[in-house]
């Protein structure tokens, strides 16, 4: 699977994932507000963090070892089996502190627990989800990227319909319900995609559980679990600061700009999931390792660049389309924001390394550290700059990122080219 290849394919997911997530934005900016958008982007981030406890946090592990062990039948069978049952066991763990917890949950998110039902739901169908996710998985690591770009694709218009609808008679309500049920429906549509797949036989998951891949699993679980408490904690906690010191239409402003951020960001990290993860952690000669990441470079950055230049020149008719003249303030923030989604992609090239090669403590301290970095950077820039003062925070926050992964993978960037044959040796937290 070569990286143009699947750079085109991503970009049919981006491409829908993009209009039908607008469209869904647009639709829940007119019937709530920035405060409706504000509280959206809280559930949001709830839902990232309880989905990633709901399979074990196993997803990117099982992409490298699908990817790894490839026309090993018997190593996938074991992976197969534990990855499943580690879901089943998870997801059915995490739907029952869901509903016991509903109310206590919906406090700390609103304020109020007028929202434990949709927490409720998503107790419920969890599993569902949970299933989901380890599918996608092995599709991403078996490298079937035809039949994972049609699943994306489905599910990004499922949650289109679901939000429209839901969000017109319900408001609020409504759009919590569409996150909920969308993440549960596009597991029937998955499993009818898969269903005569080779490997979708019950002899690939019906094995006994296997330690010793739940222990290789597990080291994937720290990091994914790590990214999925760090950056959803962080980004609730700038929004119930923003909202503290500037008001709830603020954290709205700042949530819009976000979701615009992360919306034309998608192509770069679709394929940064699809193809970085598994190419990577199948590559062992240094040279083959350094080309792929500087291929990575030469395609990726000016995209991103000409990309950011773009987004900023039509700042104003971006908003006027994605949302309301009540966003028109947003428009302060797009030059910082845009600076630092190019240093947070140019820092990401290097970051997917240290997944692929199970640099777990490394990736673990800084995700950490650059999380809580970005929250005292924004302390501090808030109070300088106001609403402005986040999007500098991101800017400083990723540059300085960047600049820290250089200096981690600088022997691997920087090494002449004299012995193209040997193999890199990663000092590796796991095994």
């Amino acid at each position: 699977m070569k990286l143009i290849k699947t750079t085109f394919f991503s970009g049919i997911i981006t491409f829908i994932k993009i209009s039908s997530g607008f469209v869904a934005g647009k639709v829940v900016a007119l019937f709530t507000g920035p405060a409706g958008v504000a509280l959206i982007g809280q559930f949001s981030n709830f839902i990232s963090i309880v989905l990633a406890f709901a399979n074990g946090a196993i997803n990117s592990g099982v992409i490298k070892y699908t990817a790894q062990y490839e026309g090993d039948d018997v190593k996938l069978k074991k992976l197969f089996s534990t990855s499943l049952k580690i879901s089943v066991y998870c997801s059915g763990i995490s739907g029952i502190i869901l509903l016991l917890l509903s109310s206590y949950a919906s406090e700390i998110l609103f304020h109020t627990d007028q929202y434990k039902n949709p927490i409720r739901v998503l107790g419920l169908t969890i599993i569902l989800y949970s299933l989901n996710s380890l599918l996608i998985a092995i599709l991403n690591g078996l490298k079937e990227i035809k039949i994972y770009t049609l699943v994306n694709t489905i599910g990004s218009l499922i949650g289109l319909f679901f939000t429209v609808l839901l969000v017109f008679y319900y408001r609020i309500e409504g759009a919590l319900y569409a996150l909920v049920l969308t993440q549960s429906i596009v597991f029937f549509v998955t499993l009818s995609l898969v269903i005569k797949s080779k490997w979708f036989q019950w002899s690939y998951f019906s094995q006994s559980f296997d330690k010793g891949t739940a222990l290789k699993l597990s080291h994937y679980s720290l990091m994914t679990i790590t990214t999925a408490l760090c950056v959803p904690i962080s980004q609730i906690v700038l929004r119930n600061l923003l909202i503290a010191k500037l008001g709830i239409d603020s954290a709205g402003y700042w949530q819009g700009m976000m979701r615009i951020s992360d919306g034309y960001l998608m192509l770069v990290t679709t394929s940064l999931s699809t193809y970085y993860l598994p190419k990577l952690a199948s590559l062992i000669n240094e040279n083959e390792l350094r080309k792929e990441i500087f291929q990575g470079y030469r395609i990726i950055m000016p995209v991103v660049f000409l990309s950011c230049l773009i987004i900023y020149f039509l700042r104003y008719f971006i908003i006027n389309l994605l949302y309301t003249k009540d966003f028109v303030i947003m428009n302060e923030l797009f030059l910082f924001q845009l600076v630092g989604d190019f240093f947070k992609i140019a820092a990401w090239l290097l970051a997917f390394l240290m997944m692929a090669k199970s640099m777990t403590k490394t990736y673990i301290l800084t995700e950490v550290i650059f999380s809580s970095s970005y929250v005292f950077f924004s302390y501090i820039f808030i109070k300088l700059f106001n609403l402005n003062g986040i999007s500098v925070a991101f800017a400083v926050n990723y540059f300085i990122y960047f600049i820290v992964m250089l200096l981690i993978f600088k022997k691997l960037l920087f090494k002449s080219n004299q012995n193209i044959n040997t193999p890199i040796h990663f000092k590796k937290d796991a095994r």
